[in-house]
């Protein structure tokens, strides 16, 4: 039986499997198909200072190998969050992660300070990269200098470490990493959605309300591959890994890439138990490639680089 826990900054996670936020909500509805204690943690949907109401609709497209959303980070704001969304998982054996977004870095600081306080919270997951508000978000995650100031601020303010998410949408996804871990981060959670758009030929304009949106799903996988594999050549924190995992042998990919766990979105809203189903399915598929564990297969697709490949 292949050993699947893994141990990172704040985590002691029994198996390297979590929902990724904002498509699992706060747990509540999944926990009626398995018992969440199951999950090697858990990513809950993102806390801003005040509530949002997010987007206008449509706010979500399917596309042929994935989905576009421009929710816009709608939630009840940081403090029903913790007082009426957090006790819930005290019936559960499963570290939370809490997803923290703003629009300026004092919101950040104040969210951060506020959750992190949290007993139930094990970590921040500091959202730098939703491309789908119009304030704050990707702003700060594209620009190597405002992410290292973000991450240094909150950082200060918090009682348990923070994994910093990053956006695909930049030139340079290394030069955000190294910034970000000088800056303090304790890991690295990535990638966020690329950006992009649909139209409807009858209406002749974009489906989404907000014109553009994210893109998840498969059509990402490759895309989140490379990024990795080139991020974990120049930095030393861990890497939590998404973007379009399906299966067992995705996750295994992930693995060989550099992420030390991963986190499953899209797919969540196609089966609800995608992620009890891939944990099943790990143990076989480590040793059908020869690992013994999660820790063996971490970073050993770099094995065989002759160099390092570009930073762009």
């Amino acid at each position: 039986m292949s050993n699947l826990a893994v141990e990172l900054p704040g985590l002691s996670l029994k198996n390297p499997i979590m929902p990724a936020s904002g498509c699992f909500g706060f747990g509540r509805e999944y926990s009626n198909f398995y018992d969440l204690s199951r999950l090697g943690a858990v990513i809950i949907k993102a806390a801003t200072g005040e509530a949002r109401f997010g987007n206008a609709t449509p706010r979500v497209a399917e596309t042929a190998s994935g989905m576009l959303n421009a929710i816009g980070l709608q939630n009840p704001g940081v403090e029903k969050i913790i007082a009426e969304q957090l006790p819930f998982f005290r019936n559960y054996d499963t570290p939370i992660i809490a997803n923290v977004a703003g629009s300026t870095i004092e919101e950040y600081e104040l969210v951060a300070e506020a959750i992190s306080n949290s007993p139930d919270i094990a970590a921040i997951e500091l959202n730098i990269s939703c491309p789908n508000v119009k304030e704050g978000g990707v702003q700060f995650g594209t620009d190597p200098v405002l992410a290292s100031e973000v991450t240094r601020r909150v950082k200060a303010k918090s009682k348990v470490p923070v994994y910093v998410k990053l956006s695909p949408n930049v030139t340079n996804i290394v030069d955000i990493a190294t910034a970000v871990e000088a800056a303090g981060a304790d890991g690295l959670s990535m990638i966020n959605t690329l950006t992009g758009m649909q139209i409807d030929l009858n209406a002749r304009k974009p489906i989404l309300a907000n014109k553009i949106g994210g893109l998840s799903g498969p059509a990402i996988k490759p895309v989140a591959i490379r990024m990795i594999y080139q991020v974990k050549q120049h930095v030393s924190i861990p890497i939590i890994g998404m973007g379009g995992i399906t299966t067992a042998e995705d996750v295994l990919e992930f693995l060989l890439a550099g992420s030390s766990a991963v986190a499953i979105g899209t797919a969540n809203f196609q089966n609800p138990l995608i992620c009890p189903e891939i944990i099943e399915a790990l143990p076989a598929v480590l040793k059908k490639y020869g690992f013994s564990s999660i820790q063996d297969a971490i970073g050993k697709g770099h094995e065989h680089a002759t160099a390092n490949i570009s930073r762009t």
